[in-house]
């Protein structure tokens, strides 16, 4: 196609004819693949003559053709056509060259995206000279060619900015950063010309941005010596501290924000936040980095961590002195950095001067009501509560910083900062100020609620502080309907930390307050309300008693602000209402699930509606209706989970649990024909509780078990750790239908295969996949003799390469038990693999056994038990050859088994009791999260040891990455002590007696083959013998227990 029509054809992509727009784009597809195409869209976006809307449609298909097309394997990317050799040459021909000379800032991006790709692929195996042509355009006299040479290094910097085992990030930072680095105080220090302040800000945003991604995951030698690290502290310092022209940016302050220059202050304060915190902290360096980075952070820590602290202080004076404007994003930053400096000992000096001016002049202003905090309150109450009480939903704002910099000094240097930070608020509210500092006094107040209630010296004032300053807010006037709310979230923080009232009426009357604020006409007060009413329920007998003639109206409001709000914490407070007034609720559960189902409906759709809508290569645009899809996914989680929570209530009621099952099955077949991917966990959870309360399956849920196979073999090929409950539930609980119906057997035996043989699973999939097997043999005896050979063959396939211990056990646990099933067919099929494999077995089998905790679980060992017991009855001569000499060592087999069997009981009971005694012990977790040491040292809490445990694993992973690629053998050295029991797996194995089984066996034994059972006991040792006689004892004392049952 010649170029004229090629240009027209993508003309037609932003036709306002929808019908030209399909035809256009049906064209375009069919040309995909035609050798030439890219190379004509090449042209066509560096062509004047052609209008800038075709332009930018060919550069958003031509970065889109890049990423599906530049490479393709044939295997894994069916019906994607590659780009063919003379594109792909033509691409890196011209990229930089487009880059130099793009019309507009929106093909700028898509021509760097592509870039990126590219370069990720061929980068410098096939596109060896890539490097040099962006050092040339760098070096360039031309600020649009120098312009280009910033986005390329950008871009190739991000195609390789997550490879940790790759020498190609370090190589680009000492190729790269040294000329950047000089033209960025160029730019500065002496600016061209021939360059307007938009054009040196972009390129000054493009140069930080390029180092801030270099070392999001490393810091290379280049960048730890002083070479580097000199020149580029120096530039950082001096944008930080650079005073903007007013002239330079917008008046307006949002647009002011998103601004060249402040994306370019940004990038700065970042960069020197995380050299510091993942690289310069010495304190709390993990120990897989110190190799690393232990010498660097010593220096750093040393010699540029107090100037950034005294530069960013000095910000802050002037920020809140109001002589300068910061952006939120700086603010952010600054206030992290901040967070860092209050751990390390040798940065607590320096910021332990100063913290109660950072508390009084920024985080209190912070956290009082701002005409921001008015302004979203009067136009958007529902994303103000959603701001302000979930802490996730903006976390990377001034608000959130200054929040985390509170915390960090109360729980982190308690016995320096706590009560001085409380005194500031009382003098606060003794003061009575106006309402918005009130506010401010209150939410700080509710911040520290959960540190100032495990305080020794201040929890026991808290009764006094609410009724003297807290109590009056509820009574706010309608203009301040703010006070109303904050009023409800600090009691109801203080509330859920553990506040013990000494006055029965105080409680009365801060409950009465409450109650009444739950009529509210304002969304944000009757939010806060229904929190806090929900606290004093849980805490409280005498609210509980209260509350329970009206918890039909109380749950009516809560669905009504669900509803309203879609808001995910009222469906905590719905749990805890159903939790709480079961038996009230029992007669209008079916009602209430109906209600919240309807809900959850919506929810789902319009979570479809928003992803479906998303508007397809404008990436702002995608990820803002990305974020309303989410909140509607989350706020349907929650709804399914309080679903979930009423199915619990009402287990004790069989008939109402069978009505409310009916009313749920609709929303879970939604869930599922709909793909809706992020509710696959809630769906197959209700699935789950459903089939295993109900102990049955009803009919219509065996529509779902189809539904659920359906989707394991196509696009929910790797949920089958959400859906192995459900699957299990349907095998146990639904035995007579399979028995019935071959084609559900074979679902499962597909799933099965599936699992344990596909290249797109992991080794986790394999065990869900043995465990769901096991069920069927153990469930299905007699009834699946047409699978077992397939079963046999499939385990004995992956036996050799299982990497973990996990699938080794579970894969020998399904040839036991097949052997459990039908011991002579499951030998004959072993042996018939090849020529003494029943020997192979066996030897591995009784291998495990005799390894110390080679059957770690008590059902491990039963299965072995009960799987010897049938090879005991078994006639002679369906005994393999291979295995006959070794026949008799099988009795010493199973009392090696015996011998560890009471304490895995008694190992599994204690954990049962461990899990079912849930009370929280709050004993040692005040020390955890207040630090009352009188020394100012480091101090290494919690977030710490995370940090730790993150960083010593991704160390791991990628020795073990290293190693996989090296071919060397990856299989794992932890022993079975790592598998735990699982509380939750119930097996047909449970109420049998191994102990009876044996004995009887072991008598069929002597009768049908004395010979061997001669040899089999007079074999065994002292021990054996003794451990033998109690067995038998043990069992003769169960089956009289039994007798008199």
């Amino acid at each position: 196609m010649d170029l004229q029509s090629l240009s027209n054809l993508f003309a037609t992509t932003y036709n306002p004819d929808p019908n030209v727009q399909k035809a256009g784009e049906l064209q375009i597809r069919k040309l995909a693949g035609q050798e030439g195409m890219v190379a004509g869209l090449l042209q066509i976006i560096a062509s004047d003559n052609v209008d800038i809307a075709t332009r930018q449609a060919s550069a958003v298909y031509l970065k889109n053709r890049v990423y599906s097309g530049y490479y393709v394997e044939s295997a894994t990317r069916e019906g994607l056509v590659p780009i063919p050799e003379s594109d792909r040459q033509a691409l890196k021909t011209s990229i930089l060259h487009l880059l130099a000379n793009s019309p507009s800032r929106s093909i700028t991006l898509q021509l760097a995206n592509a870039l990126k790709n590219i370069a990720a692929r061929d980068y410098p195996d096939h596109w060896p000279n890539l490097l040099d042509e962006v050092k040339r355009l760098l070096t360039s006299s031309e600020i649009r060619e120098v312009g280009a040479g910033c986005v390329a290094s950008l871009e190739i910097v991000r195609a390789f900015r997550f490879r940790q085992t790759s020498d190609i990030i370090p190589h680009l930072c000492a190729e790269l950063l040294p000329i950047l680095v000089k033209i960025a105080q160029n730019l500065l220090n002496s600016p061209p010309p021939n360059a307007s302040q938009q054009e040196i800000a972009g390129i000054l945003h493009y140069i930080l941005k390029t180092y801030k991604t270099t070392i999001v995951l490393q810091l290379s030698k280049h960048q730890q010596s002083a070479e580097s690290l000199v020149p580029w502290g120096t530039l950082l310092f001096q944008v930080v501290n650079l005073q903007i022209p007013k002239e330079a940016v917008p008046e307006d302050e949002e647009e002011r924000e998103r601004s060249e220059w402040w994306k370019a202050k940004k990038w700065a304060y970042g960069i020197l936040g995380r050299l510091f915190h993942r690289y310069g902290n010495p304190s709390q360096l993990p120990s897989s980095m110190q190799k690393d980075y232990g010498e660097f952070a010593k220096h750093f820590v040393q010699a540029f961590a107090p100037e950034i602290f005294q530069v960013y202080l000095n910000q802050i004076q002037l920020f809140c002195s109001g002589q300068v404007w910061l952006s939120k994003k700086c603010q952010y930053q600054i206030f992290s950095f901040f967070t860092e400096c209050v751990k390390p000992k040798s940065t607590w000096a320096l910021l332990k001067p100063h913290y109660e001016y950072l508390v009084q002049s920024y985080v209190f202003p912070q956290l009082s009501f701002t005409p921001e905090k008015q302004e979203l309150w009067n136009t958007d109450p529902i994303d103000y509560v959603r701001v302000v009480v979930d802490e996730y939903e903006a976390y990377d704002t001034p608000t959130s910083a200054a929040t985390t910099f509170l915390l960090s000094l109360a729980s982190n240097r308690t016995r320096s900062t706590f009560m001085s930070i409380l005194a500031f608020i009382n003098r606060v509210l003794q003061q009575k100020p106006p309402a918005p500092q009130r506010f401010g006094a209150l939410n700080m107040t509710s911040a520290l609620g959960s540190l100032i209630m495990r305080h020794p010296d201040v929890k026991g004032n808290m009764e006094h502080f609410v009724m003297q300053y807290v109590l009056n807010e509820f009574n706010a006037p309608p203009e301040e309907p703010y006070m109303r709310a904050v009023a409800c979230e600090v009691l109801g923080t203080i509330e859920k930390a553990g506040l013990n009232w000494n006055d029965e009426q105080n409680l009365k009357v801060n409950f009465d307050a409450v109650a009444r604020c739950l009529d509210d006409p304002e969304l944000p007060v009757r939010i806060q309300a229904s929190l806090a009413l929900c606290e004093l329920i849980i805490r409280h007998d005498s609210v509980k008693k209260a509350v329970a003639p009206q918890v039909g109206k109380v749950i009516q409001t809560l669905l009504k602000l669900s509803e309203e709000s879609d808001l995910d914490i009222l469906n905590n407070c719905m749990e805890t209402m159903v939790e709480q007034y079961q038996t009230e609720l029992l007669p209008v559960a079916a009602e209430l699930t109906a209600r919240l189902c309807e809900t959850y409906t919506r929810l789902a759709r319009e979570s479809v509606t928003a992803e479906e809508s998303a508007p397809a290569g404008d990436i702002d645009a995608l990820i803002s209706s990305g974020d309303v899809g989410e909140d509607k996914t989350f706020a349907a989680m929650g709804v399914a989970k309080t679903i979930g929570t009423i199915v619990s209530s009402v287990e004790s009621s069989p008939e109402i649990l069978a009505q409310i099952q009916e009313i749920i099955i609709p929303i879970i077949v939604l869930t599922l024909e709909n793909k809706l991917l992020d509710l696959y966990d809630n769906a197959f959870d209700l699935v789950d509780s459903l089939t295993f309360k109900m102990k049955r399956i009803s009919p219509n849920m065996w529509p779902i078990f189809e539904l659920t196979y359906k989707l394991f073999m196509s696009e929910a090929v790797d949920f089958l750790d959400e859906m192995l409950p459900s699957l299990d539930n349907f095998v146990s609980y639904g035995t007579d239908v399979f028995r019935a119906r071959p084609d559900y057997r074979k679902m499962i035996l597909d799933i099965y295969t599936t699992s344990v043989t596909s290249d797109n699973l992991g080794e986790n999939d394999a065990v869900n996949g043995c465990k769901l097997i096991e069920s069927m043999l153990l469930n299905l005896r007699g009834h699946i003799d047409d699978a077992l050979e397939t079963i046999i063959t499939t385990a004995w396939r992956i036996q050799g390469s299982a990497q973990t211990s996990a699938l080794k056990l579970a894969n020998l646990d399904v040839l036991v038990n097949c052997v459990l099933y039908n011991p002579a067919a499951a030998l004959h099929i072993i042996e018939a693999i090849q020529p003494g494999a029943s020997r192979t077995f066996f030897n591995t089998w009784f291998e495990t056994i005799n390894r110390v905790g080679g059957l770690p679980r008590v059902h491990d060992k039963k299965v072995t038990i009960m799987a010897i017991c049938t090879l005991l009855e078994l006639d002679p001569a369906a005994v393999p050859d291979a295995v006959k000499d070794g026949w008799p060592g099988i009795v010493a087999g199973a009392l090696h088994v015996f011998k560890d069997l009471p304490k895995a009981i008694e190992e599994r009971k204690a954990m049962q009791e461990m899990y079912d005694d849930d009370d929280d012990s709050s004993g040692d977790f005040d020390d955890a999260v207040l630090n009352m040491n009188e020394e100012d040292e480091d101090v290494w809490d919690q977030d710490s040891a995370y940090l730790e445990m993150l960083a010593n694993e991704g160390a791991r992973l990628r020795e073990r990455t290293v190693k996989e690629a090296a071919g060397e053998d990856l299989s794992e050295t932890s022993d079975e002590s790592d598998i735990l029991e699982e509380l939750g797996f119930i097996s047909p194995l449970d109420n049998v007696d191994p102990y009876v089984t044996f004995k009887q066996a072991l008598t069929t034994f002597q009768m049908k083959n004395p010979q061997s059972y001669q040899v089999a006991t007079t074999s065994l040792n002292p021990e054996q013998q003794t451990l033998l006689m109690e067995v038998m004892r043990i069992a003769e004392e169960h089956a009289q227990q039994a007798g008199q049952a």
